[in-house]
């Protein structure tokens, strides 16, 4: 079984010093960063857009992975493609084409992705599974951090790995992930984990090093 990736959701962090942090996860070992951009619209808060990606690009290589918490997601893509997002996740609650959205994200050169919402199905991915690069199970009700896990999607992530069939898809897992949430996630299925308070906590890059490990260790326990 291949290393689940950890991808501290910089939600979580100093938005005062927000590449340094970005630096920090980068060295104590994170594998993706993950971005929550949020519209005020499609969920309650706002964050941040692509001229704060842009500015923070260049402090790591590590993958952005780019989450659109947003209404309108298809006028945006270029401008995070741009910005510097190698994976673009869509939500399928706003996207009436997704089949159209994810092979435009795809024509960009970027990861395909869909996030579902607590309360989605996952039949709405049935008929796009050839357009995925990855599936986002979002284990909170998104828009707010911190929040706790949600139990009942465990089974939902072992029936979207079963639907994948085998293929070549990231199953990401987003809300309220720590060394006792992920084990379950893990084995149900979940290639990929967002960690923003289990991560970000103690503000040191040796804290966050220790953070990761002990999610990444649970996980290969599970």
């Amino acid at each position: 079984m291949a290393e689940v990736k950890i991808a501290p959701s910089v939600l979580a962090s100093n938005f005062g010093k927000l590449a340094e942090e970005i630096q920090a996860v980068d060295q104590a070992g994170c594998d993706w960063i993950h971005l929550d951009v949020m519209d005020g619209h499609f969920v309650p808060n706002l964050t941040f857009g692509p001229p704060i990606i842009q500015s923070v690009r260049s402090a790591t290589d590590k993958v952005f992975d780019a989450h659109l918490m947003v209404s309108n997601p298809d006028r945006l893509l270029e401008i995070y493609q741009k910005a510097g997002a190698d994976i673009i996740t869509v939500h399928a609650e706003v996207c009436e084409h997704l089949d159209r959205t994810l092979t435009q994200i795809r024509e960009l050169g970027c990861r395909a992705g869909v996030s579902l919402n607590p309360h989605t199905s996952e039949d709405c991915l049935r008929y796009v599974l050839d357009r995925l690069d990855l599936v986002l199970v979002m284990s909170v009700n998104p828009g707010f951090g911190g929040q706790s896990f949600i139990p009942t999607v465990v089974d939902k992530i072992a029936r979207i790995r079963d639907m994948l069939g085998g293929r070549d898809v990231d199953i990401e897992v987003d809300g309220g992930i720590t060394p006792e949430t992920a084990p379950s996630v893990v084995a149900a299925g979940a290639t990929a984990l967002v960690a923003g308070s289990a991560v970000f906590k103690g503000g040191s890059i040796d804290a966050y090093r220790d953070n990761i490990e002990a999610i990444r260790n649970a996980a290969r326990n599970q």
